[in-house]
């Protein structure tokens, strides 16, 4: 019986203080360490979101280097699992994710990168209101 009382304290606990996590009305909040470039060098593995993103990219518009240009690269963090990028009938985990928001140009054209938790830099085709 004190085992179980001692469960139900730490988990009462527990939801507390996720409950008690400033709110940024869906909007995720961004670090003060947000970066701007034009860079175009070439992405190596293990590199950083930006240069992930940008790799992703030119393989799948098939463009060079040097016609993409990395427009924004901000440290965030996400309300919920779905990064800013939530597909239509799935389900995410409803707590703060970490992660980066990335924003490539390609012929004036501006293509969206969101990537959090474990998860690599993603196209992000059609985000969310909140996350501009």
């Amino acid at each position: 019986m004190m085992r179980r009382v001692t469960t139900v304290v730490a988990l009462a606990a527990l939801l507390v203080a996720c409950g008690n996590e400033p709110t940024t009305g869906g909007q995720p909040s961004m670090t003060p360490s947000s970066t701007s470039s034009s860079s175009s060098g070439p992405a190596s593995p293990g590199s950083g979101p930006a240069e992930q993103a940008k790799a992703d990219l030119i393989k799948r518009l098939g463009v060079e280097s040097a016609l993409v240009t990395v427009v924004s690269s901000d440290d965030v963090t996400w309300p919920d699992g779905s990064l800013g990028c939530p597909e239509p009938g799935m389900r995410y985990t409803q707590m703060l994710v970490p992660g980066n928001r990335t924003v490539l140009e390609v012929n004036g054209k501006q293509y969206e990168y969101h990537s959090g938790g474990q998860r690599a830099p993603f196209l992000c085709e059609h985000p969310t209101s909140a996350t501009r």
